[in-house]
């Protein structure tokens, strides 16, 4: 396959896990190495649902196991938690190549780059969670993330402002919290998984910024105005505090946008 958009579809769809770990590695290197072509020939299509372990159960948010750390389930219930963020992540970041075309080149590069280090992610968070007796899609998860993506197909200003710097710019909060636990129960192995996915997803967060802005610029709209107007038009219910201050402005948000996130 030389096509970009079929491949990023292809890897959208797969459902075998270490499949689709293998073909965004191998895609994004034939990215890179210029081997495949921005051929539109197959028409975007809505994808309802992207590939999944076929044994993942989907549920409510409110249905998702919660445990204490302390105990060996609630330990792999967490990491199930944050393997399913980064699968999701690996499908997202496709899509976003998949569905939105006529970009320029670099939007590829970066969110083909944002699939490949997905996949890396997920890989480390998986190797603990198979350690510990456990595997991916063997725990229930909530769907919320891919609901967005379906939700904000048709307009890629919209997505690059609800996913990366709504939904995935949590886990800029959501993580040092999470460290600290681990932290406490000498669990260093899991925090230094859990530093590299930081570091990088304050990255990812920012292309998702870089985007969000100069799309804003070509449609002539400002852009905090704008990001408090998709808030308020597609967010529903709140957004818990308190914030990664620090990590969400190397991220490239604004204080005013922050304001507006804590309104929420």
């Amino acid at each position: 396959m030389n096509n970009l958009f079929d491949a990023a579809y292809e890897c959208i769809m797969c459902c075998q896990i270490d499949e689709k770990v293998e073909k965004t590695k191998f895609y994004a290197n034939a990215w890179r190495e210029g081997q495949l072509l921005l051929d539109q020939t197959n028409p975007v299509v809505s994808i309802p649902q992207a590939g999944q372990p076929d044994n993942l159960e989907l549920v409510e948010p409110k249905f998702v196991p919660k445990r204490k750390l302390q105990s060996t389930k609630g330990l792999a219930a967490l990491l199930h938690a944050v393997a399913h963020i980064e699968f999701n992540a690996i499908n997202l970041a496709w899509d976003a190549v998949y569905r939105f075309r006529d970009m320029p080149s670099e939007f590829y590069s970066n969110w083909i780059q944002v699939a490949d280090e997905e996949a890396l992610h997920f890989s480390m968070i998986r190797e603990p969670l198979q350690a510990m007796g456990y595997d991916y899609g063997e725990l229930p998860a909530h769907n919320g993330l891919w609901e967005m993506a379906v939700e904000t197909e048709a307009d890629v200003m919209v997505r690059m402002a609800l996913v990366p710097r709504v939904l995935e710019a949590r886990g800029l909060d959501a993580t040092p919290k999470i460290m600290q636990k681990l932290q406490k129960l000498n669990q260093t192995e899991l925090v230094d998984i859990l530093k590299v996915i930081l570091r990088d997803e304050v990255g990812h967060v920012a292309i998702g910024t870089r985007w969000f802005n100069e799309l804003c610029a070509q449609r002539n709209l400002e852009p905090e105005q704008t990001f408090r107007d998709l808030l308020n038009l597609y967010y529903r219910g709140k957004i818990k505090g308190p914030f990664n201050i620090e990590a969400r402005l190397k991220a490239g948000f604004s204080l005013d946008e922050l304001d507006a996130l804590e309104s929420l």
